[in-house]
C-alpha cells in the first residue's frame, strides 16, 4: 500500500515557476514508478509526464516539454515536478500517482488527493 500526499501548489504569474512535491507512505515507494498527471474543470485527465523507478528514465507530454521536470529523490520518498514559464493553460489540479511502470497510457495503482495550481496573466 503506497499513500501519496502533493503539495507546492498554489497562485503564480505567467511565466513564473512552481515546484510540486508529492511525498510517499510505505516501505515500498522506489518500487513503483511515478506519474503526473493534471485536470482543468470541464477537461479530461491529462497525462503531464513520468519517472521511471530510479528516475533514469523520464516522459513528457508535449504541451510541457522544455518547460516541466520530473524527478525524484526516493532516499526522502518524494517525487517532484518543477514548473517553469508556466501559462494560463496549465491552469488545474495537479495528481501524482504511482505505478508498475511509467509512461503513458499505462494504468497507476495509486494516487493522491492533488494540488492546485492556477496561472495567471
Amino acid at each position: 500500500q503506497v499513500q501519496l500526499v502533493e503539495s507546492g501548489g498554489g497562485l503564480v504569474q505567467a511565466g513564473g515557476s512552481l515546484r510540486l512535491s508529492c511525498a510517499a507512505s510505505g516501505r515500498t515507494f522506489s518500487s513503483y514508478a511515478m506519474g503526473w498527471f493534471r485536470q482543468a474543470p470541464g477537461k479530461e485527465r491529462e497525462f503531464v509526464g513520468a519517472i521511471s523507478r530510479i528516475g533514469s528514465i523520464t516522459y513528457y507530454a508535449d504541451s510541457v516539454k522544455g518547460r516541466f521536470t520530473i524527478s525524484r529523490d526516493n532516499a526522502k520518498n518524494t517525487g517532484y515536478l518543477q514548473m517553469n514559464s508556466l501559462k494560463p493553460e496549465d491552469t488545474a489540479v495537479y495528481y501524482c500517482a504511482a505505478g508498475r511502470v511509467a509512461g503513458q497510457g499505462v494504468p497507476y495503482d495509486y494516487w493522491g488527493q492533488g494540488t492546485q495550481v492556477t496561472v495567471s496573466s
